[in-house]
């Protein structure tokens, strides 16, 4: 059994909360120029309330040259014009909550973009100035300063320093970025950085938005005098990440956040090794809420999925953290094509972006994996497309990537673009209605999708699901329902059940079970009741329905 503290009723909506992903470039283009948009966000809210989710979490909408799909940030207070301007934001935000959907917003506190006034007036100001030190300028290594500071490589492969040259064209100085080289690290020991990013949580908190997804929350901080890593680091004490002194800066925003009314909420992007390093950001007054990435990685597996849950659950409770499940996002393989490989499981520093998939296959697990998710205590995420069952596309051509890993790993690593195309809204039409059918007076019509839609999306589209009572998209709508009405509110207890080999089985309060099969058809308990199921059940001795391999069925028990 695993027992977690109960809740009241009035909790906090986070910790229960359904929120949907949107990485606007994406979602919907309301001006018909190919990328999505405030715009087109207004026009799906209506869509986005019949889903049944809670909250919208919006990736960076921030000015940006988009070296990194705008996780490079020019100005904390603005819009970019690619995605609208700021009066059309606090429209949104406004419009959002009359739908009664709360609005998060994404927060790049660990470095900018290289073209922010900040990053601008250092370069300018020269060796040893003020304006340098809110980064981490450093002299290379080396008779000539010719090698970087350090051994830190960016995440996005290669070095994590590049060198300057000075006005006067002399070589300069290296500076960090564990990210692209338009991505310039923050330092955080500069009481400006902190002050600035103060100001911006008031801004936007003072705009209406409920809360801030953190990213790379893990980071900020480095250890002192930037040591190298060397050849065989331990993964839980990089000096680049998890450093105590990121604690301090949550603290501080805490008390920030907590002056405001409505329940706002701070979300981390924490990925650790060891669940308790990952705690720390959620005890009482720091961070909300964080994103669970062991079990988005976790293999399509009852053990290893068990193991995972188990403690994930351990390791909130001592903090009093709700848990939360998400399946996929805008940096990960969609879930539906992981699970239609012979490897089920899923990491980021080996994505195996080509290896094959039986897409059927990977969608009706994937129906399976998402009522385990929804049935589960504390908060779910839903990544935009996933409630359409869409998969990755593996197939884009060279010359339409644009993510920064495809470039910086020489092709060896095709990125993260295959799970960021376009929404297909309709059945037909040049962009499956991803664009707004107004650009069509235009001469030339809508502008194509800043990245191409595979054909066969157009069965998945969003308008050939809504009427059919089989589709993903029926089944998002009728568990997200079910579990607002039903689960959402429970105390965020879980009791496990014996329910066979390769099998999934737990009980939430009030007689609700969940049962997934795995390897083999497993038939219902006596005197069940079915809520909702994955896929449609089977027929076995003596008419005893039967549950088959890898479905997921919500069970109302008897008593």
């Amino acid at each position: 059994m695993t027992q977690r503290t109960p809740h009241p009723a009035a909790s906090p909506w986070w910790r229960h909360a359904a929120i949907y992903q949107i990485y606007i470039r994406s979602f919907a283009d309301g001006n018909g120029d190919g990328t999505g948009d405030i715009a087109g966000v207004r026009e799906r809210l209506p869509y986005l309330r019949q889903l049944g989710v809670d909250a919208l979490w919006f990736n960076p909408w921030y000015v940006s040259p988009m070296a990194d799909a705008g996780y490079d940030v020019a100005d904390y207070r603005d819009i970019d014009p690619l995605f609208g301007t700021l009066a059309e934001a606090e429209e949104l935000i406004a419009e959002a909550h009359g739908h009664d959907l709360r609005v998060i917003v994404d927060l790049v506190p660990n470095h900018c973009s290289d073209r922010h006034p900040w990053f601008v007036r250092a370069l300018a100001a020269g060796p040893g100035s003020p304006e340098r030190e809110r980064f981490w300028f450093l002299p290379g290594r080396g008779s000539h300063g010719e090698l970087p500071p350090n051994d830190w490589d960016s995440y996005f492969g290669g070095p994590a320093w590049t060198r300057i040259t000075e006005a006067d064209g002399t070589q300069g100085p290296w500076y960090l970025h564990m990210f692209a080289p338009e991505q310039p690290d923050l330092n955080w020991e500069h009481p400006d950085v902190g002050a600035e990013f103060e100001d911006v949580l008031r801004f936007w908190l003072d705009r209406g938005v409920d809360g801030f997804r953190i990213d790379v929350a893990h980071g900020l901080a480095k250890k002192p005098g930037l040591p190298d890593v060397g050849e065989n680091p331990d993964p839980t004490d990089l000096p680049y990440q998890d450093v105590d002194a990121v604690h301090a800066v949550y603290r501080d925003w805490r008390k920030i956040l907590d002056t405001y009314p409505g329940d706002r909420v701070f979300i981390g992007e924490v990925w650790l090794p060891e669940a308790e390093q990952f705690a720390r950001y959620l005890r009482h007054d720091e961070l909300h809420s964080a994103f669970n990435f062991d079990y988005l990685c976790c293999p399509w597996d009852s053990g290893a999925l068990r193991k995972v849950v188990d403690a994930t659950l351990a390791s909130h409770e001592p903090v009093g953290a709700p848990p939360t499940w998400v399946l996929s996002n805008h940096d990960t393989i969609r879930h539906v094509t992981r699970y239609g490989r012979a490897d089920t499981s899923f990491d980021m520093g080996d994505k195996r972006l080509l290896d094959p998939s039986d897409t059927g296959l990977g969608r009706h697990r994937g129906r399976a994996a998402a009522l385990v998710s929804f049935a589960l205590p504390g908060g779910v995420y839903v990544y935009q497309g996933d409630e359409l069952g869409l998969p990755e596309v593996q197939d884009l051509p060279d010359e339409v990537l644009q993510d920064p890993t495809f470039v910086r790993s020489g092709g060896a690593d095709r990125g993260r673009d295959g799970c960021r195309v376009p929404l297909p809204w309709e059945a037909g039409g040049p962009s499956l209605g991803f664009s707004a059918s107004a650009a069509e007076d235009a001469p030339a019509g809508p502008a194509a999708p800043w990245l191409p839609q595979p054909e066969q999306w157009a069965a998945l589209s969003a308008m050939a699901q809504q009427e059919d009572p089989y589709s993903v998209l029926t089944l998002y709508r009728e568990a997200l329902a079910l579990r607002g009405a039903e689960l959402a509110r429970l105390p965020e207890t879980l009791e496990w059940v014996d329910a066979g080999p390769d099998t999934l089985c737990f009980d939430r309060p009030g007689g609700f079970r969940c049962l997934t099969a795995f390897a083999s058809p497993v038939p219902l308990p006596a005197g069940a009741r079915v809520l909702l199921g994955s896929g449609p059940l089977g027929t076995g001795e003596n008419g005893v329905p039967v549950l088959p391999r890898d479905t997921t069925v919500w069970l109302r028990m008897p008593g």
